[in-house]
Protein backbone atom coordinates (compact mmCIF):
# COMPACT_ATOMS: atom_id res chain seq x y z
CA UNK A 1 0.00 0.00 0.00
CA UNK A 2 1.59 3.17 -0.84
CA UNK A 3 1.99 5.99 1.37
CA UNK A 4 -0.10 8.99 1.20
CA UNK A 5 1.89 11.94 0.30
CA UNK A 6 1.58 14.78 2.63
CA UNK A 7 0.65 18.20 1.40
CA UNK A 8 2.75 21.08 2.39
CA UNK A 9 0.95 24.49 2.03
CA UNK A 10 3.51 27.34 2.49
CA UNK A 11 2.22 29.92 4.94
CA UNK A 12 3.66 33.57 5.64
CA UNK A 13 4.16 33.66 9.48
CA UNK A 14 3.13 37.35 9.88
CA UNK A 15 -0.22 35.67 8.76
CA UNK A 16 -0.32 32.55 10.64
CA UNK A 17 0.20 34.64 13.91
CA UNK A 18 -2.00 37.35 13.09
CA UNK A 19 -4.70 34.99 12.57
CA UNK A 20 -3.98 33.16 15.06
CA UNK A 21 -3.90 35.63 17.37
CA UNK A 22 -7.52 37.14 16.22
CA UNK A 23 -8.52 33.60 17.26
CA UNK A 24 -7.10 33.80 20.87
CA UNK A 25 -8.11 37.67 21.26
CA UNK A 26 -11.65 37.23 20.17
CA UNK A 27 -11.66 34.09 22.43
CA UNK A 28 -10.57 35.87 25.10
CA UNK A 29 -13.17 38.55 24.67
CA UNK A 30 -16.18 36.17 24.38
CA UNK A 31 -15.30 33.32 26.24
CA UNK A 32 -13.25 34.74 29.44
CA UNK A 33 -12.78 38.48 30.19
CA UNK A 34 -15.99 40.56 29.15
CA UNK A 35 -19.51 40.46 31.09
CA UNK A 36 -22.82 39.91 28.83
CA UNK A 37 -25.24 42.97 28.72
CA UNK A 38 -28.19 40.80 29.31
CA UNK A 39 -27.39 38.98 32.28
CA UNK A 40 -24.05 40.90 33.03
CA UNK A 41 -21.97 38.02 33.93
CA UNK A 42 -19.25 36.36 32.61
CA UNK A 43 -18.88 32.39 31.88
CA UNK A 44 -17.03 31.81 34.61
CA UNK A 45 -19.68 33.16 37.20
CA UNK A 46 -22.50 32.09 34.74
CA UNK A 47 -20.95 28.29 34.83
CA UNK A 48 -20.54 28.69 39.34
CA UNK A 49 -24.35 29.66 39.27
CA UNK A 50 -25.25 27.32 37.09
CA UNK A 51 -23.35 24.65 38.39
CA UNK A 52 -24.77 26.02 42.09
CA UNK A 53 -27.92 25.19 40.59
CA UNK A 54 -27.56 21.97 39.38
CA UNK A 55 -26.25 20.69 42.61
CA UNK A 56 -29.44 22.05 44.62
CA UNK A 57 -27.42 24.74 46.46
CA UNK A 58 -31.24 27.20 47.12
CA UNK A 59 -30.56 29.76 49.79
CA UNK A 60 -33.33 26.99 52.06
CA UNK A 61 -31.01 23.75 51.59
CA UNK A 62 -27.44 23.14 53.69
CA UNK A 63 -23.96 24.16 52.90
CA UNK A 64 -21.89 22.20 50.35
CA UNK A 65 -17.93 22.62 50.48
CA UNK A 66 -16.62 24.67 48.00
CA UNK A 67 -13.90 22.40 46.82
CA UNK A 68 -17.33 20.11 46.08
CA UNK A 69 -19.00 23.06 43.90
CA UNK A 70 -15.51 23.82 42.05
CA UNK A 71 -15.12 20.33 40.71
CA UNK A 72 -18.65 20.13 39.39
CA UNK A 73 -18.13 23.52 37.62
CA UNK A 74 -14.53 22.41 36.55
CA UNK A 75 -15.68 18.92 35.09
CA UNK A 76 -18.93 20.14 33.71
CA UNK A 77 -18.85 23.29 32.20
CA UNK A 78 -15.43 25.54 32.74
CA UNK A 79 -12.39 23.90 31.62
CA UNK A 80 -9.78 26.00 33.12
CA UNK A 81 -8.22 26.02 36.53
CA UNK A 82 -9.38 25.38 40.03
CA UNK A 83 -7.77 28.79 41.38
CA UNK A 84 -9.49 31.00 38.58
CA UNK A 85 -13.43 29.41 39.40
CA UNK A 86 -12.14 29.36 43.57
CA UNK A 87 -11.20 32.96 43.17
CA UNK A 88 -14.50 33.99 41.29
CA UNK A 89 -16.88 31.84 44.01
CA UNK A 90 -14.68 33.80 46.87
CA UNK A 91 -15.55 37.32 45.54
CA UNK A 92 -19.23 36.52 44.61
CA UNK A 93 -19.32 35.86 48.74
CA UNK A 94 -17.79 39.00 49.82
CA UNK A 95 -19.74 41.49 50.59
CA UNK A 96 -17.10 43.99 50.49
CA UNK A 97 -16.30 43.16 46.96
CA UNK A 98 -20.01 42.87 45.05
CA UNK A 99 -23.04 45.29 46.25
CA UNK A 100 -25.58 42.31 45.96
CA UNK A 101 -23.54 39.08 47.04
CA UNK A 102 -24.61 36.12 45.12
CA UNK A 103 -23.59 33.73 46.82
CA UNK A 104 -23.73 32.91 50.94
CA UNK A 105 -20.61 31.57 52.25
CA UNK A 106 -19.74 30.26 55.46
CA UNK A 107 -16.08 29.86 56.84
CA UNK A 108 -13.69 32.52 56.49
CA UNK A 109 -13.61 34.18 52.59
CA UNK A 110 -11.24 37.05 53.02
CA UNK A 111 -11.41 40.22 54.38
CA UNK A 112 -10.98 44.24 53.14
CA UNK A 113 -7.44 43.95 54.97
CA UNK A 114 -6.87 41.87 51.58
CA UNK A 115 -6.58 38.47 53.62
CA UNK A 116 -6.66 35.42 51.84
CA UNK A 117 -9.42 33.22 51.88
CA UNK A 118 -9.37 29.84 53.28
CA UNK A 119 -8.90 26.84 51.24
CA UNK A 120 -11.38 25.69 49.09
CA UNK A 121 -11.49 22.12 51.23
CA UNK A 122 -12.78 24.06 54.28
CA UNK A 123 -15.08 26.80 53.39
CA UNK A 124 -19.12 26.04 52.15
CA UNK A 125 -21.26 27.79 49.81
CA UNK A 126 -24.90 28.35 48.82
CA UNK A 127 -26.64 30.42 46.82
CA UNK A 128 -27.49 33.94 48.21
CA UNK A 129 -31.71 34.39 48.19
CA UNK A 130 -30.69 37.21 45.12
CA UNK A 131 -29.12 34.69 43.26
CA UNK A 132 -32.68 32.70 43.06
CA UNK A 133 -33.52 36.04 41.10
CA UNK A 134 -31.02 35.35 38.05
CA UNK A 135 -31.86 31.62 37.69
CA UNK A 136 -35.97 32.24 37.78
CA UNK A 137 -37.41 30.23 35.01
CA UNK A 138 -34.50 28.50 33.99
CA UNK A 139 -36.22 25.32 33.06
CA UNK A 140 -39.60 27.48 31.00
CA UNK A 141 -37.11 27.27 27.64
CA UNK A 142 -36.30 31.14 28.17
CA UNK A 143 -32.82 31.20 27.09
CA UNK A 144 -30.99 28.84 24.80
CA UNK A 145 -28.70 26.18 26.03
CA UNK A 146 -25.43 24.97 24.28
CA UNK A 147 -23.36 22.05 24.73
CA UNK A 148 -20.40 22.42 26.95
CA UNK A 149 -16.69 21.78 26.25
CA UNK A 150 -17.17 18.20 25.54
CA UNK A 151 -20.16 17.94 24.06
CA UNK A 152 -21.79 15.85 26.86
CA UNK A 153 -24.23 18.52 28.75
CA UNK A 154 -26.23 21.52 27.59
CA UNK A 155 -25.33 24.96 29.76
CA UNK A 156 -27.29 28.13 29.20
CA UNK A 157 -25.83 30.75 26.88
CA UNK A 158 -27.39 33.36 29.39
CA UNK A 159 -29.52 33.36 32.37
CA UNK A 160 -32.99 34.55 32.54
CA UNK A 161 -32.17 37.26 34.90
CA UNK A 162 -34.54 39.54 36.55
CA UNK A 163 -31.97 41.39 38.39
CA UNK A 164 -30.24 44.01 36.14
CA UNK A 165 -26.72 42.47 37.94
CA UNK A 166 -24.29 44.34 35.05
CA UNK A 167 -25.63 47.75 36.54
CA UNK A 168 -26.26 46.77 40.09
CA UNK A 169 -23.04 44.30 40.93
CA UNK A 170 -20.78 45.86 38.09
CA UNK A 171 -18.18 44.36 36.33
CA UNK A 172 -14.39 44.42 35.40
CA UNK A 173 -11.85 42.33 33.18
CA UNK A 174 -9.14 42.46 30.82
CA UNK A 175 -9.43 41.28 27.65
CA UNK A 176 -7.25 41.85 24.74
CA UNK A 177 -7.05 44.84 23.28
CA UNK A 178 -9.96 46.43 25.79
CA UNK A 179 -11.13 46.79 29.22
CA UNK A 180 -14.41 46.91 31.21
CA UNK A 181 -14.54 48.83 34.25
CA UNK A 182 -18.52 48.96 35.49
CA UNK A 183 -18.85 50.66 39.01
CA UNK A 184 -21.54 48.63 40.93
CA UNK A 185 -25.43 50.79 41.31
CA UNK A 186 -28.35 50.78 43.95
CA UNK A 187 -30.57 48.28 43.03
CA UNK A 188 -33.53 50.80 43.87
CA UNK A 189 -32.13 53.78 41.77
CA UNK A 190 -31.33 51.31 38.80
CA UNK A 191 -35.33 49.68 38.97
CA UNK A 192 -36.57 53.05 39.12
CA UNK A 193 -34.86 53.73 35.78
CA UNK A 194 -35.91 50.93 34.12
CA UNK A 195 -38.99 51.31 34.97
CA UNK A 196 -38.86 55.27 34.04
CA UNK A 197 -38.22 54.15 30.32
CA UNK A 198 -40.76 51.35 29.88
CA UNK A 199 -43.58 54.08 30.68
CA UNK A 200 -41.50 56.40 28.40
CA UNK A 201 -38.84 55.17 26.00
CA UNK A 202 -37.90 58.15 24.34
CA UNK A 203 -36.31 59.28 27.89
CA UNK A 204 -32.78 60.48 27.39
CA UNK A 205 -29.70 59.55 29.34
CA UNK A 206 -30.14 63.04 31.34
CA UNK A 207 -33.43 62.40 32.58
CA UNK A 208 -32.36 58.87 33.56
CA UNK A 209 -29.32 60.57 35.45
CA UNK A 210 -31.94 62.26 37.30
CA UNK A 211 -33.25 58.52 38.78
CA UNK A 212 -29.70 56.89 38.69
CA UNK A 213 -27.58 59.25 40.97
CA UNK A 214 -23.94 57.62 40.39
CA UNK A 215 -22.76 54.77 41.52
CA UNK A 216 -23.00 53.14 44.60
CA UNK A 217 -20.32 51.16 46.41
CA UNK A 218 -20.50 48.70 48.58
CA UNK A 219 -17.58 50.28 51.01
CA UNK A 220 -19.61 53.46 51.03
CA UNK A 221 -17.21 56.27 51.24
CA UNK A 222 -17.71 59.91 48.88
CA UNK A 223 -17.72 60.45 45.25
CA UNK A 224 -16.57 63.85 44.82
CA UNK A 225 -18.20 66.11 41.65
CA UNK A 226 -20.67 65.09 39.43
CA UNK A 227 -18.58 65.46 36.40
CA UNK A 228 -16.96 62.25 35.79
CA UNK A 229 -20.02 60.39 36.44
CA UNK A 230 -21.98 62.44 34.08
CA UNK A 231 -19.00 61.58 31.55
CA UNK A 232 -19.31 58.24 32.31
CA UNK A 233 -22.96 58.09 31.63
CA UNK A 234 -23.03 59.39 28.53
CA UNK A 235 -20.16 58.33 26.33
CA UNK A 236 -19.45 55.21 28.89
CA UNK A 237 -16.13 56.44 30.05
CA UNK A 238 -15.30 58.77 32.55
CA UNK A 239 -13.48 59.14 35.94
CA UNK A 240 -14.54 59.57 39.11
CA UNK A 241 -12.79 60.21 42.27
CA UNK A 242 -14.10 58.37 45.47
CA UNK A 243 -12.30 59.68 48.75
CA UNK A 244 -12.91 58.01 52.32
CA UNK A 245 -15.19 59.27 54.78
CA UNK A 246 -13.47 60.63 57.90
CA UNK A 247 -14.43 62.98 60.54
CA UNK A 248 -12.26 65.42 63.41
CA UNK A 249 -13.13 64.22 66.63
CA UNK A 250 -11.75 66.68 69.66
CA UNK A 251 -11.36 64.18 72.56
CA UNK A 252 -10.43 65.14 76.35
CA UNK A 253 -7.87 68.27 77.21
CA UNK A 254 -8.67 69.75 73.30
CA UNK A 255 -6.63 66.78 71.28
CA UNK A 256 -8.08 65.91 68.38
CA UNK A 257 -8.60 62.60 66.01
CA UNK A 258 -8.92 61.97 62.66
CA UNK A 259 -11.42 58.95 62.58
CA UNK A 260 -11.65 56.92 59.02
CA UNK A 261 -14.72 55.00 58.72
CA UNK A 262 -15.33 54.30 54.99
CA UNK A 263 -12.61 53.45 52.68
CA UNK A 264 -12.81 53.39 48.80
CA UNK A 265 -13.88 50.52 46.84
CA UNK A 266 -11.17 48.02 46.47
CA UNK A 267 -8.74 49.59 48.56
CA UNK A 268 -6.63 47.06 51.08
CA UNK A 269 -7.26 48.55 54.71
CA UNK A 270 -3.71 46.83 55.96
CA UNK A 271 -2.06 48.93 53.12
CA UNK A 272 -3.62 52.14 53.47
CA UNK A 273 -2.66 51.71 57.69
CA UNK A 274 0.35 50.54 56.55
CA UNK A 275 1.12 53.91 54.21
CA UNK A 276 0.27 56.75 56.56
CA UNK A 277 2.46 55.22 58.78
CA UNK A 278 5.55 55.08 56.59
CA UNK A 279 4.19 59.29 55.20
CA UNK A 280 4.22 60.00 59.51
CA UNK A 281 7.90 57.53 59.99
CA UNK A 282 9.18 59.88 57.00
CA UNK A 283 8.00 62.96 57.81
CA UNK A 284 5.67 63.32 54.93
CA UNK A 285 2.66 63.85 57.49
CA UNK A 286 3.37 65.76 59.91
CA UNK A 287 1.51 65.85 63.62
CA UNK A 288 0.12 62.10 63.25
CA UNK A 289 1.06 60.70 67.23
CA UNK A 290 -0.63 57.14 66.84
CA UNK A 291 -2.55 55.31 64.29
CA UNK A 292 -4.67 52.80 65.50
CA UNK A 293 -7.25 50.01 63.85
CA UNK A 294 -10.09 49.67 66.07
CA UNK A 295 -12.35 47.91 63.01
CA UNK A 296 -14.72 44.87 64.34
CA UNK A 297 -17.87 43.19 63.33
CA UNK A 298 -20.47 46.44 63.87
CA UNK A 299 -17.94 48.19 61.00
CA UNK A 300 -14.97 49.76 60.16
CA UNK A 301 -13.33 52.22 62.13
CA UNK A 302 -9.22 53.47 61.72
CA UNK A 303 -8.39 56.75 64.74
CA UNK A 304 -5.22 58.69 64.21
CA UNK A 305 -4.29 60.61 67.38
CA UNK A 306 -2.80 64.23 66.70
CA UNK A 307 -0.42 66.68 68.35
CA UNK A 308 -2.45 69.40 70.37
CA UNK A 309 -0.78 71.98 67.81
CA UNK A 310 -1.68 69.75 64.76
CA UNK A 311 -4.06 71.34 61.82
CA UNK A 312 -6.64 68.48 61.39
CA UNK A 313 -7.68 69.34 57.78
CA UNK A 314 -4.29 69.82 56.67
CA UNK A 315 -3.13 66.66 57.44
CA UNK A 316 -6.59 65.27 55.94
CA UNK A 317 -5.60 67.15 52.47
CA UNK A 318 -2.02 65.14 52.94
CA UNK A 319 -3.83 62.20 53.29
CA UNK A 320 -6.07 62.14 50.35
CA UNK A 321 -3.05 63.62 48.75
CA UNK A 322 -0.77 61.21 49.29
CA UNK A 323 -2.60 57.68 50.31
CA UNK A 324 -5.41 55.79 48.33
CA UNK A 325 -7.88 57.84 51.28
CA UNK A 326 -8.42 59.22 47.50
CA UNK A 327 -8.48 57.33 44.62
CA UNK A 328 -9.52 57.60 41.00
CA UNK A 329 -12.13 55.38 39.20
CA UNK A 330 -11.97 54.83 35.60
CA UNK A 331 -15.29 53.80 33.92
CA UNK A 332 -15.37 51.97 30.70
CA UNK A 333 -18.82 51.02 30.47
CA UNK A 334 -17.91 47.63 28.11
CA UNK A 335 -20.36 44.54 27.44
CA UNK A 336 -20.81 42.02 24.57
CA UNK A 337 -23.90 42.83 22.35
CA UNK A 338 -24.56 40.08 20.30
CA UNK A 339 -21.06 38.57 21.02
CA UNK A 340 -19.50 41.95 20.19
CA UNK A 341 -17.49 44.16 22.81
CA UNK A 342 -19.15 47.92 22.40
CA UNK A 343 -18.97 50.46 24.93
CA UNK A 344 -22.35 51.69 25.87
CA UNK A 345 -23.76 54.68 27.53
CA UNK A 346 -26.39 54.40 30.67
CA UNK A 347 -29.74 54.47 27.91
CA UNK A 348 -28.23 51.12 26.01
CA UNK A 349 -27.41 49.31 28.94
CA UNK A 350 -31.12 49.67 30.13
CA UNK A 351 -32.73 49.39 27.06
CA UNK A 352 -30.41 46.49 26.24
CA UNK A 353 -32.02 44.92 29.90
CA UNK A 354 -35.43 45.78 28.45
CA UNK A 355 -35.26 44.36 25.35
CA UNK A 356 -33.80 41.24 26.87
CA UNK A 357 -36.02 40.91 29.88
CA UNK A 358 -39.26 41.05 26.54
CA UNK A 359 -37.47 38.24 25.05
CA UNK A 360 -37.69 36.27 28.37
CA UNK A 361 -41.02 37.17 29.11
CA UNK A 362 -42.40 36.31 25.59
CA UNK A 363 -40.52 32.61 25.46
CA UNK A 364 -41.82 31.60 29.10
CA UNK A 365 -44.96 33.13 28.15
CA UNK A 366 -45.43 30.23 24.76
CA UNK A 367 -43.68 27.73 27.00
CA UNK A 368 -46.45 27.94 29.25
CA UNK A 369 -48.85 28.13 26.92
CA UNK A 370 -47.67 24.79 25.32
CA UNK A 371 -47.76 23.27 28.31
CA UNK A 372 -51.48 24.36 29.41
CA UNK A 373 -52.40 23.28 25.98
CA UNK A 374 -51.79 20.09 26.53
CA UNK A 375 -52.89 19.82 30.31
CA UNK A 376 -56.08 21.21 28.34
CA UNK A 377 -56.13 18.51 25.69
CA UNK A 378 -55.66 15.72 28.24
CA UNK A 379 -58.55 16.80 30.61
CA UNK A 380 -61.06 16.90 27.47
CA UNK A 381 -60.30 13.65 27.20
CA UNK A 382 -61.04 12.50 31.09
CA UNK A 383 -64.11 14.69 30.42
CA UNK A 384 -65.20 12.51 27.58
CA UNK A 385 -64.39 9.86 29.50
CA UNK A 386 -66.03 10.40 32.15
CA UNK A 387 -69.39 11.61 30.12
CA UNK A 388 -69.26 8.04 28.82
CA UNK A 389 -67.32 5.47 31.68
CA UNK A 390 -69.40 2.67 31.57
CA UNK A 391 -69.21 2.32 28.02
CA UNK A 392 -65.26 2.72 28.08
CA UNK A 393 -64.83 -0.26 31.17
CA UNK A 394 -66.72 -2.29 28.64
CA UNK A 395 -64.75 -1.76 25.90
CA UNK A 396 -61.30 -1.82 28.29
CA UNK A 397 -62.63 -5.22 29.75
CA UNK A 398 -62.88 -6.53 26.07
CA UNK A 399 -59.61 -5.45 24.50
CA UNK A 400 -56.80 -8.17 24.77
CA UNK A 401 -54.02 -6.33 25.69
CA UNK A 402 -53.59 -2.62 26.47
CA UNK A 403 -52.12 -1.48 22.97
CA UNK A 404 -55.98 -2.65 21.38
CA UNK A 405 -57.76 -0.98 24.49
CA UNK A 406 -55.95 2.46 22.88
CA UNK A 407 -56.52 1.92 19.70
CA UNK A 408 -60.00 0.58 20.37
CA UNK A 409 -60.95 4.04 22.55
CA UNK A 410 -59.36 6.16 19.96
CA UNK A 411 -61.45 4.89 17.30
CA UNK A 412 -64.49 4.40 18.86
CA UNK A 413 -64.96 7.96 21.13
CA UNK A 414 -62.53 10.00 18.83
CA UNK A 415 -59.83 10.41 20.99
CA UNK A 416 -55.87 11.61 20.62
CA UNK A 417 -53.47 8.82 21.63
CA UNK A 418 -51.89 11.17 24.04
CA UNK A 419 -55.69 11.22 25.67
CA UNK A 420 -56.24 7.56 25.39
CA UNK A 421 -53.55 6.74 27.17
CA UNK A 422 -54.57 9.39 29.58
CA UNK A 423 -57.66 7.50 30.43
CA UNK A 424 -55.75 4.31 30.49
CA UNK A 425 -53.79 5.40 33.16
CA UNK A 426 -56.52 7.10 35.16
CA UNK A 427 -57.06 5.60 38.36
CA UNK A 428 -60.47 4.16 39.94
CA UNK A 429 -60.90 6.84 42.39
CA UNK A 430 -60.77 9.76 40.02
CA UNK A 431 -64.62 8.44 38.78
CA UNK A 432 -65.57 9.41 43.08
CA UNK A 433 -68.19 12.80 42.48
CA UNK A 434 -65.48 14.43 44.50
CA UNK A 435 -62.61 14.05 41.75
CA UNK A 436 -65.14 14.62 38.82
CA UNK A 437 -65.49 18.13 40.01
CA UNK A 438 -61.89 18.73 40.46
CA UNK A 439 -61.44 17.45 36.66
CA UNK A 440 -64.25 20.14 35.91
CA UNK A 441 -62.67 22.74 38.26
CA UNK A 442 -59.17 22.28 36.33
CA UNK A 443 -60.23 22.72 33.24
CA UNK A 444 -61.85 25.49 33.73
CA UNK A 445 -58.60 27.05 35.06
CA UNK A 446 -57.17 25.86 32.33
CA UNK A 447 -58.65 27.11 29.61
CA UNK A 448 -58.97 30.65 31.85
CA UNK A 449 -54.84 30.51 31.66
CA UNK A 450 -55.03 29.54 28.13
CA UNK A 451 -57.38 32.85 27.29
CA UNK A 452 -54.22 34.74 29.75
CA UNK A 453 -51.47 33.58 28.10
CA UNK A 454 -52.50 34.29 24.47
CA UNK A 455 -53.68 37.67 25.35
CA UNK A 456 -49.99 38.40 26.86
CA UNK A 457 -48.57 37.11 23.40
CA UNK A 458 -50.83 39.62 21.46
CA UNK A 459 -50.17 42.70 24.07
CA UNK A 460 -46.61 44.40 23.91
CA UNK A 461 -48.13 46.44 26.73
CA UNK A 462 -49.07 43.78 28.63
CA UNK A 463 -45.59 42.10 28.27
CA UNK A 464 -44.07 45.58 29.43
CA UNK A 465 -46.58 45.77 32.71
CA UNK A 466 -45.40 42.06 33.34
CA UNK A 467 -41.99 43.24 33.31
CA UNK A 468 -42.74 46.25 35.42
CA UNK A 469 -44.01 44.29 37.76
CA UNK A 470 -41.34 41.87 37.93
CA UNK A 471 -38.91 44.49 38.55
CA UNK A 472 -40.53 46.45 41.29
CA UNK A 473 -41.23 43.27 43.51
CA UNK A 474 -37.29 42.42 42.67
CA UNK A 475 -36.78 46.11 44.54
CA UNK A 476 -39.41 45.64 47.39
CA UNK A 477 -37.41 42.72 48.43
CA UNK A 478 -33.89 43.40 47.97
CA UNK A 479 -34.00 47.17 47.47
CA UNK A 480 -31.80 49.59 50.14
CA UNK A 481 -30.48 52.83 50.70
CA UNK A 482 -27.56 53.79 49.32
CA UNK A 483 -24.16 53.62 50.49
CA UNK A 484 -22.18 56.24 48.66
CA UNK A 485 -22.42 59.92 48.95
CA UNK A 486 -22.03 61.74 46.14
CA UNK A 487 -20.66 65.86 46.97
CA UNK A 488 -21.40 68.43 44.42
CA UNK A 489 -18.27 70.13 44.02
CA UNK A 490 -14.51 68.81 44.74
CA UNK A 491 -12.30 70.80 46.87
CA UNK A 492 -8.64 71.41 46.23
CA UNK A 493 -6.22 70.49 48.57
CA UNK A 494 -4.22 72.91 50.42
Amino acid sequence: MENKRERVIPVLIEEEMKDSYIDYSMSVIVSRALPDVRDGLKPVHRRILFGMHELGLRPNSSFKKCARIVGEVLGKYHPHGDSAVYDTLVRMVQDFSLRYPLIKGQGNFGSVDGDASAAMRYTEAKLAPIAEELLRDLEKDTVDFVPNFDESLKEPKVLPSVLPTLLVNGSSGIAVGMATNIPPHNLTEVIDAIVALIDKPDLKVENLMQIIQGPDFPTGAIIYGREGIDEAYRSGRGRIIIRARASIETVRGGKEKIVITEIPYLVNKSNLIEKIASLVNEKKIDGVTEIRDESDKDGMRIVLELRRDAQPHVILNQLYKHTQMQVTFGVIMLALVDGVPKILNLYQLLQYFIEFRHDVVVRRTKYELDKAEKRAHILEGLKKALDNIDEIIALIKKSRNPQTAKQNLMKQFKLSEIQAQAILDMRLQRLTGLERKKIEEEYLATIKLINKLKAILSSKPMRMQIIKEELLELKEKYGDERRTEIVEKIEEFS
